[in-house]
């Protein structure tokens, strides 16, 4: 079973995977691919679990299948350039000089999206901190805040601080920028990045709780809040198929 899901999952030569099969393999394959999917009953062509299906039908409607069908697809790479260390067309261009093939978000005015799935540790942009790796969507949360020089900004659940970073460049390194998590683990994850990045107006900290005394002392005081409280995964569903099998209805409904 393995072996004949990886033989679909393929996504190279033909040329060249029929010289590794049988006749037999390559039949089934050639099978398999010249099947109409619109004839398959809606359950295998949307690949959910019934109580998914349901729950997302009843409040999507007519985009359910727009949504279940895209979720078949992998998720970009997309990059956000940090503002604070270079523009968007000078990313662009160091990429494309790199041999990547890259263009700009739709949405984000900091995005830049990869073609493919390239290793990026070691390439010059991403060791000096001008670009890190980070989805749209994610980018758009952080733009939605309005944060702006000068302020006092909390980011409650920072983890590895993807949104911190981005936040911090909207305030041009100016203000304070505290970096919560319950978590430490998750915290130091945020340490490289933030060493990348040039900022020096974040402050990390791990806090116990909600009601934590570091919380206390800036009630009343803060500009603006982000939360991005943990929650069941499920719009992670392109980069993490797996996870609707893994998830119940019990766990929806404590995270939603």
């Amino acid at each position: 079973m393995e072996r004949r899901l990886a033989i679909l999952a393929w996504q190279g030569s033909d040329t060249f995977l029929r010289g590794a099969l049988g006749p037999r393999e390559w039949d089934w394959r050639t099978q398999v691919l010249a099947v109409d999917r619109q004839s398959l009953p809606d359950k295998l062509r949307h690949n959910l679990p019934d109580w998914l299906a349901h729950a997302l039908q009843g409040q999507l409607g007519e985009d359910f299948w727009p949504l279940a069908l895209s979720l078949h697809q992998g998720a970009p790479l997309d990059l956000r350039v940090n503002v604070l260390k270079a523009k968007r067309e000078e990313v662009l261009a160091g990429l494309v000089a790199a041999g990547l093939a890259a263009n700009e978000t739709p949405f984000s005015p900091w995005g830049v999206r990869v073609e493919g799935k390239p290793t990026l540790s070691k390439l010059p942009l991403f060791v000096q901190g001008d670009v890190e790796v980070q989805d749209e969507g994610s980018q758009l949360l952080a733009l939605l805040t309005g944060a702006s020089r000068g302020e006092m900004v909390v980011d409650f659940c920072a983890g590895a601080g993807g949104k911190t970073l981005a936040l911090g460049a909207m305030m041009r390194n100016t203000g304070r920028l505290y970096a919560w998590d319950t978590s430490g683990h998750r915290l130091d994850a945020l340490k490289p990045r933030l060493a990348r990045s040039g900022l020096s107006n974040v402050h990390p900290a791990q806090i116990a709780h909600e009601r934590d005394d570091r919380v206390k002392r800036l009630a009343g005081k803060v500009d603006r809040v982000l939360v991005d409280a943990p929650c069941s995964g499920l719009g992670t569903l392109r980069r993490n198929p797996d996870l609707k099998w893994r998830q119940s209805p019990a766990a929806r409904d404590r995270e939603w």
